[in-house]
């Protein structure tokens, strides 16, 4: 990614960096691999989004203005180009990807969604007709930066992740074969400015290995390589041949005789045969009648064959009925890209059959889900299925009527009344050209076979004469594919084969210009409306036709061509594409549509488009009607758009604001950072693993990853750029100052200087913030439509559960603290309440929900105490190692349970002042409560009930605390109102237990004390941290509230210790210490998530290296075996055994010197297998007396669990089944012998 500057005057725009063809990525492909092509394509596409972002820049920052028509150039052009190369790639390289490896292209087609998008909120911008104001200059500066950044990062992680599977899962000749559909599937008239763009925005060096990837792209072909690398060369008539085209033209347009005319460019024609032509009514725009007759016939029998269906039941192929449906349904969609493109364009009318464009195209979803759902049903197909299907047919006809009607009644009488003859044939030809090759190749042969002879040759004719010089290639390519239409092998196109005599083509000419009025005389002499003329003449097409045509002008993956038809006149024998649409699943309909979008101006598609009808998207309708625990994790994306769109928009107001804004405005941004590194670190370690552990979802969240590392750059480069901004702003004001201070003079340069480079920067911020907006907010929409359905699927609501309790199981508290505050103020009342339902679920077995009751209610969603700093450094997430250690004796973990509060009154929520003031009566009653509570633990209900007896004595003893105040403020040192020493000799504050700077004020008697422990120590009660208010610094002895400074001025600040927790009241000022929200209470390590993380099951923070261990649940809710301690809340080392037990580790220590066994279940504690070894040898040696021999003992091993026999011994029983002495005896029997 390219790091924040100013370049050349100008702001560079943030950016991911482009990889280089020499780089990682490409150095992963061979250097003659097909698919190095696409690397050329995307450092082409670069190069334009860089010379855009360059123009607008230089438009926003140009006080004089500038000239907004040349970005309007630009975005037309990239939009084009970008939009073309992304269709080939749903069409072609996607869906053959998908084949060989699953989910991973469906979030490239999500991407290019997003980025359709953009290009529409750019153009709307460009429209807008106050674009003149500077901030609207701005807004569009920061549009295209946005764009480029999308653009940038989506082919930077097609060259990281798409490109490298290409080239690992596909042969040479299957990646030429792809490359070279993908060239085919990009409109004919998009080809002819794509190739040379493309190659003007490469190196020489570059330009030729394009050339021999092309080379060996291509078919062996020579009509076929002359075609695209003259595209390629943007090859140019010469003036001489230019010339006598023009010539020739003219002499058509006028019928001014010539007399140099040799060759196919020159013509004889008179204007006589001009007037011939005006007086039979013939117009060349007539030629669109046959599309509508061709398409009309071929919706007929679609529907006559429904209508079959219908009466026979028999659908036993619906799959090339569906494609047959499919390929009449991609003639109409590019029909209308005709019209939207090429024709009303031209007539500068306000006509537009949008409305009619997109009611065809879904009533053919319609039609083709239906197909779809039969197929699917097989033969459980109801008659109710097979009426659906003839009602849609018969819907689409009418459809497909009422548009051509239309067409032909508006549409075609201005074009005959406004363009001459030359005009409208180059409104057929450009019409034409709107295809792409390979449905061109398709499309001809099936049009032509729907006309007379006279008909074809008349279209062909005019083809030709539209075409400009340069196409002759193209245009002998089109007529043999025609020709393979007519099966009657008569050439059709032999005035397009060469060069013939001037008579010849004089002749020619005539004969079709006859035939051309009597067809037209014949279609209108007993019709009233065009409609009805355009029915008639229809020629029948074999129902099957279309099928085969699809087919047959194919090939497989391996490039192998089929069969080119036989036709007499080898003139017509042109070479095939070799590309066939169904052998890798390319959805060329899609493309289709998608282009005919980019016809019809800006407009947003939805993400639900028919483009995504995979797997997912019945889940995805259903994701808002059902709660599930994962959902939680999505709400985050609400809060995340609304911080979004607050940067977006204030960050407008950065080059006029002040000091205070400048500042609130950067601690909102790094807020945002470092909760959104919260939230992607918790998707990479948790849920997306957890995803990818599903077979069938391999590979699904890959890209995801990837957004998430260049997501964390575009935050990394707006920090820095804010950094620089607080510092001209701070030198800004420096300057200021001074001229204040009468130095205008020898300051006004560096001011002007300075307040330029302000506003660059506050520009480029803009940019900045709107790029981070776009980034994050297209892949949260990708997240939510790809992703979250997938949890419904494939994920259990207990799974899920597992899952959130694990995110918060490695989430700080103070990372909570501030999160659930800043996404709970995004969501409604209900959905907080679902949320905070959700997490208290996910986290029943622990502590986490009065931890979470103590702060929440009556918090508002601002009062965060987190700083962004701490923010920041917290990672969140799983990434460290533990601390727990593997003894020599077992295999068994340790690790520390820390210093920490006291278990007592988790669930009691009466504080002592609510006890005080009750009497004997409402005592006994609470007391009664306790003990009919059947949800709490009986140690907790004993602790409770025992409290709450010696509550009486407690309260006067409160009471004589309180009488005493007035003496103890006289006598401070009987309160402990003088300091205390961790270190007496280097005078440093604390205590025997803990390094501090004040001492605690105990709520219960009122005295202070360094800490708890020392409280504990010589009094008769416990002390209990969280209901202290009052502290006493140490420095200058003053009581005030408890706080992680001194508030007093002469201390200046003075920190008491460099942890502090306001949960627990608990200072620390030598170790790493963390709060744990699930515990409730603080513990030694560096925090939840880098080298601990909380079980929700076992209910205990476990090292990082445990994330897979044996669960039991509570499992340190126990005393220790040996000390009877609570290990819980104990600050000693404990042990987990292998059998899921625990106990101190000086106790495991003490314990293991006489002993192996678990003295809870009995199991070994850990490899006893030396040992064991030791008493077979034992074992072996010993003889028994002979009255012993004999004798067998039942046994129960207490390893393996299994009942077993072994020889009589003393001491001694050895399991036959796991081999362990770890034995006890259940009856002594004598038998003959003994069997395990």
């Amino acid at each position: 990614m390219a790091a924040p500057g100013i370049q050349n005057g100008s702001v560079s725009m943030m950016a991911v960096a482009p990889v280089d063809l020499n780089g990682r990525s490409a150095a992963e492909l061979e250097p003659s691999a097909p698919i190095r092509i696409f690397l050329f394509f995307h450092k082409a596409i670069r190069t334009e989004l860089e010379g855009l972002h360059r123009t607008a820049m230089a438009l926003a920052t140009n006080k004089n203005g500038g000239d907004i028509r040349q970005l309007v150039g630009k975005c037309h052009f990239l939009r084009s180009i970008y939009k073309n190369h992304s269709n080939a790639e749903d069409e072609v390289v996607f869906p053959a990807l998908d084949i060989r490896v699953k989910n991973v292209a469906r979030t490239y087609s999500l991407e290019h969604e997003g980025e359709s998008v953009l290009f529409d909120q750019l153009f709307t911008l460009l429209d807008n007709e106050t674009n003149n104001e500077e901030n609207d200059k701005r807004e569009l500066a920061s549009c295209t930066g946005a764009l480029q950044t999308s653009i940038n990062q989506h082919m930077s992680k097609e060259e990281e992740q798409v490109f490298p599977l290409l080239n690992e899962k596909f042969s040479f000749k299957e990646q030429a074969s792809l490359v070279w559909q993908f060239l085919c599937s990009i409109p004919v008239n998009m080809m002819a400015e794509f190739l040379p763009w493309l190659s003007s925005s490469i190196s020489p060096d570059e330009r030729q290995d394009m050339r021999k990837c092309l080379h060996k792209t291509i078919p062996d072909e020579k009509l076929l390589q002359q075609i695209i690398f003259n595209w390629m060369d943007g090859v140019k008539l010469s003036s001489e041949r230019k010339r006598c085209e023009e010539h020739y033209r003219h002499a058509i347009s006028t019928g001014a005789p010539s007399e140099d005319m040799n060759c196919i460019c020159k013509s004889s024609q008179t204007s006589e045969r001009e007037n011939l032509l005006s007086d039979s009514l013939y117009h060349p725009i007539d030629d669109i009648l046959h599309w509508h007759r061709a398409i009309q016939n071929e919706l007929n029998q679609i529907a006559e064959a429904a209508r079959s269906i219908k009466l026979t039941g028999d659908f036993s192929d619906p799959s090339s009925f569906n494609r047959r449906l499919q390929f009449i349904a991609e003639v109409c969609i590019f029909h209308s890209i005709a019209e939207d493109r090429v024709i009303f364009p031209a007539l500068d009318a306000e006509l537009s059959f949008v409305q009619e464009h997109a009611e065809e195209e879904s009533e053919f979803d319609k039609f083709r889900s239906l197909i779809e759902n039969i197929e699917s049903a097989g033969t459980n197909s109801s008659t109710e299925f097979y009426s659906r299907l003839c009602s849609q047919a018969d819907h689409i006809m009418e459809t497909i009527k009422k548009h051509f009607r239309n067409e032909e009644t508006q549409v075609l009488p201005l074009v005959r009344k406004y363009f001459s003859f030359e005009r409208q044939r180059e409104l057929l030809y450009q019409s034409l050209c709107v295809m792409p090759l390979r449905l061109i190749e398709c499309v001809l042969p099936w049009l032509i076979r729907s006309l007379s002879e006279e008909e074809a040759r008349c279209f062909l004719y005019n083809v030709h004469i539209a075409a400009p010089a340069s196409d002759t290639a193209l245009i002998t390519l089109f007529s043999g594919w025609a020709c393979k239409g007519y099966p009657t092998g008569i050439c059709l196109s032999s005035f397009a084969s060469g060069c013939h005599s001037t008579k010849y083509l004089t002749e020619t000419r005539e004969d079709l210009i006859k035939s051309c009025c009597q067809s037209a005389c014949s279609r209108i002499c007993n019709e009233n409306t065009p409609f009805d003329r355009a029915s008639k003449c229809v020629k029948t097409t074999k129902p099957g036709i279309v099928i085969a045509l699809v087919e047959n002008n194919g090939c497989n993956l391996s490039g192998t061509r089929s069969q080119s038809v036989s036709l007499a006149n080898q003139s017509c024998c042109v070479p095939g594409l070799g590309v066939n649409s169904t052998s890798l699943g390319m959805n060329s309909l899609a493309s289709a549509k998608s282009l005919r979008s980019l016809s019809i101006g800006p407009s947003a598609l939805s993400l639900n488009s028919s483009l995504f009808n995979w797997e997912t998207d019945t889940c995805s309708s259903e994701c808002g009607l059902i709660t599930r625990p994962i959902d939680d994790i999505f709400k985050f994306h609400k809060a995340i758009r609304k911080d979004l769109e607050f940067l977006d928009m204030e960050s407008g107001k950065l080059s006029n604001c002040d000091e205070t804004y400048l500042r609130q405005f950067s601690g909102r941004f790094r807020l945002l950072w470092g909760l959104y590194r919260a939230h992607s670190n918790a998707e990479d370690d948790i849920v997306f693993p957890a995803l990818e552990s599903r077979e069938t979802l391999h590979n699904v969240s890959h890209s995801y990853t990837l957004d998430h590392k260049q997501e964390e750059e575009l935050f990394e480069d707006i920090s820095s750029a804010l950094d620089e901004l607080s510092q001209l702003h701070d030198h800004l004001n420096a300057k200021n100052l001074a001229e204040d201070l009468c130095e205008k003079i020898s300051h006004s340069s560096s001011l002007a200087d300075t307040l330029r480079k302000y506003n660059e920067m506050a520009t480029k911020i803009q940019g900045m913030c709107k790029s981070i907006r776009v980034t994050l907010d297209h892949h949260v929409i990708r997240e939510e439509v790809e992703l979250w359905p997938l949890f419904d699927k494939h994920f259990s609501v207990e799974e899920q559960d597992k899952l959130v309790g694990r995110i918060i199981g490695t989430t700080g508290a103070e990372v909570l603290q501030s999160m659930l505050p800043w996404v709970t103020s995004a969501l409604t009342h209900e959905e907080q309440n679902r949320m905070m339902d959700t997490l208290k679920h996910a986290t029943k077995n622990t502590m986490f929900s009065e931890w979470l009751n103590e702060w929440w209610e009556g918090t508002p969603a601002a009062s965060s105490q987190l700083s962004t700093s701490e923010i920041i450094n917290s990672k969140g997430t799983p990434a460290a190692s533990s601390q727990l250690s593997t003894s020599d004796m077992s295999n068994s973990k340790e690790y520390k349970m820390h210093e920490s509060m006291d278990h007592s009154d988790y669930n009691f929520k009466l504080g002592w002042k609510d006890i005080f003031r009750m009497n004997q009566n409402e005592l006994e009653s609470e007391i009664r409560k306790v003990s009919r509570d059947s949800s709490l633990d009986p140690r907790r209900k004993d602790y409770l009930i025992q409290n709450l007896l010696t509550s009486r004595w407690i309260a006067s003893q409160q009471k004589i605390s309180q009488s005493r105040s007035s003496e103890a403020e006289d006598n401070d040192n009987s309160l402990g109102c003088s300091p205390s020493f961790c270190d007496p000799d280097k005078q440093i504050f604390g205590c025997e237990h803990y390094k501090r700077n004040c001492k605690l004020r105990a709520a219960c008697c009122g005295k202070l004390f360094a800490c708890r422990f020392c409280h504990d120590k010589v009094s008769d009660h416990s002390m209990d941290r969280k209901v202290t208010s009052e502290m006493i610094c140490m420095n200058c002895l003053t009581i005030q509230p408890v706080g992680p400074i001194c508030t007093t001025p002469s201390c200046h600040g003075l920190s008491m210790a460099k942890y502090y927790c306001r949960s627990c009241r608990f200072f620390d000022d030598e170790r790493d210490v963390y709060h744990c929200p699930s515990c409730n209470l603080c513990r030694v390590g560096k925090g939840l998530g880098i080298d601990f993380f909380h079980c929700m099951t076992c209910n205990c923070c476990l090292g990082m290296k445990l994330l897979e261990h044996k669960c039991y649940e509570k499992s340190l809710e126990t005393n220790c075996p040996i000390c009877c301690d609570f290990l819980f809340t104990s600050s000693a080392t404990v042990r987990d055994l292998p059998c899921g037990h625990y106990m101190h580790s000086a106790c495991f220590q003490a314990y293991a010197c006489a002993h192996y066994v678990c003295p809870i279940c009995s199991k070994s504690m850990g490899d006893m297998s030396v040992y064991f070894g030791m008493l077979d040898a034992l074992m072996a040696s010993e003889v028994l007396p002979k009255e012993y021999r004999d004798m067998c003992q039942d046994i129960l091993c207490n390893d393996c669990n299994r009942k077993g026999s072994a020889p009589f011994h003393w001491l001694y029983h050895k399991c036959g089944f796991c081999g362990s002495y770890n034995t006890k005896v259940i009856k002594v029997e004598q038998l003959p012998t003994c069997s395990s």
